[in-house]
């Protein structure tokens, strides 16, 4: 846990101009749910470029790119939020080459496993892939009081979603985001958490802390996927509509599984999507991520990301379209309860031929 924490306030106790929950700004730990892997080197950015679905490069250090990790087969064994640091002029002056940092935002459960896959191609390649020493928060303002936080923080924040600044507090990254509000991943730096180097308790004033489950229901009700432990090697990239949420990029050049998934997309007709759910009763804990969507007696989807608040739960889950037409979707069982669709912010298509 980033020591900052110690700091943060409740609502009440928080500023009194944020105290009404609507006007609040959220901090929320993601740490449990999200692990920032750090990539290192001279070959770093090459490396990373040869390996995942989109292209890192062309965003620069200003920039962040959601992208996805797959086998040869095509299929995800991550997606995960990747941001290039500024180069140390130091370092180049001492090597005569360009030293890359790049941080890799992914689900905690596939961390482990996805740096050891990774690190298996690295061979003679200059690149360290290790646990990074950034924490995993998120941020949530509405609109009106984005300048209150930017006061606290002593520096401005991007605001468009994908845009990245690199600060004394650490790196933070725009997100997508509900109308009337702004998002940022903020990696805390761990090496800026004394007081004396920065006023923490100041900004701790200033931000609440909320509820880890409305972070992720908020990226589920975007359509933000996230792939996990119990999702992995299941679904290409397209079914989890990252073609349409700027997650692959089909001009870059090659990385494992880019046959395939340019084949999908050129030549072939997409027949299943990533849509939004709900399911208005209690859960069991036996509900998770990797369960099948039933119509009828008959398994035809999955269930990708899911987060319960009560008796009220929010699912991406992907199911062929004419499945979704007839509306008759089932959580889990052919007696599950009925899955409700909802609209994405953005549209969902077959792939035209």
């Amino acid at each position: 846990m980033h020591p900052f924490f110690q700091y943060t306030t409740t609502h009440t106790d928080a500023h009194p101009s944020l105290k009404t929950p609507s006007e609040a700004i959220t901090i929320h730990r993601l740490e449990d749910g999200l692990t920032v892997l750090s990539v290192t080197g001279e070959d770093a950015l090459s490396f990373l470029q040869g390996q995942i679905t989109n292209d890192l490069a062309a965003r620069g250090t200003e920039a962040a790119c959601l992208a996805g990790y797959c086998t040869a087969q095509g299929r995800l064994l991550a997606t995960a939020v990747f941001s290039q640091s500024p180069s140390h002029a130091a370092a180049q002056a001492a090597q005569a080459t360009q030293s890359h940092e790049i941080s890799m935002l992914l689900r905690s459960d596939i961390a482990t496993a996805v740096a050891k896959r990774l690190s298996m191609f690295v061979l003679r390649s200059k690149v360290k892939i290790a646990p990074s020493a950034y924490a995993a928060a998120g941020v949530c303002a509405p609109n009106s009081k984005v300048d209150m936080l930017t006061a606290a923080l002593g520096h401005s924040l991007p605001l468009t979603p994908w845009q990245t600044m690199h600060a004394q507090t650490g790196i933070w990254i725009a997100a997508p985001t509900p109308p009337g509000f702004h998002r940022w991943w903020w990696l805390a730096a761990q090496h800026a958490s004394e007081p004396s180097q920065f006023n923490w308790p100041g900004l701790g004033t200033v931000l609440s802390l909320a509820d880890t489950k409305k972070w992720f229901t908020t990226d589920i009700q975007l359509g933000l996927p996230w792939v996990e432990a119990k999702t992995q090697d299941l679904f290409i990239p397209q079914t989890l509509n990252l073609d349409l949420i700027e997650g692959v990029s089909f001009t870059k050049g090659c990385y494992p599984g880019q046959e395939i998934v340019a084949r999908s997309h050129y030549r072939g007709t997409l027949k299943r999507r990533m849509t939004l759910a709900r399911v208005d009763t209690l859960l069991g804990t036996d509900m998770t991520p990797g369960l099948d969507i039933y119509e009828g007696d008959q398994p035809c989807g999955r269930v990708i990301n899911l987060s319960s608040e009560g008796e009220q739960s929010w699912l991406l889950i992907e199911a062929p379209f004419d499945a979704m037409n007839r509306n008759a979707l089932l959580l889990g069982s052919p007696t599950g309860p009925r899955v409700l669709l909802a609209s994405l912010p953005y549209e969902i298509r077959p792939l035209q031929t």
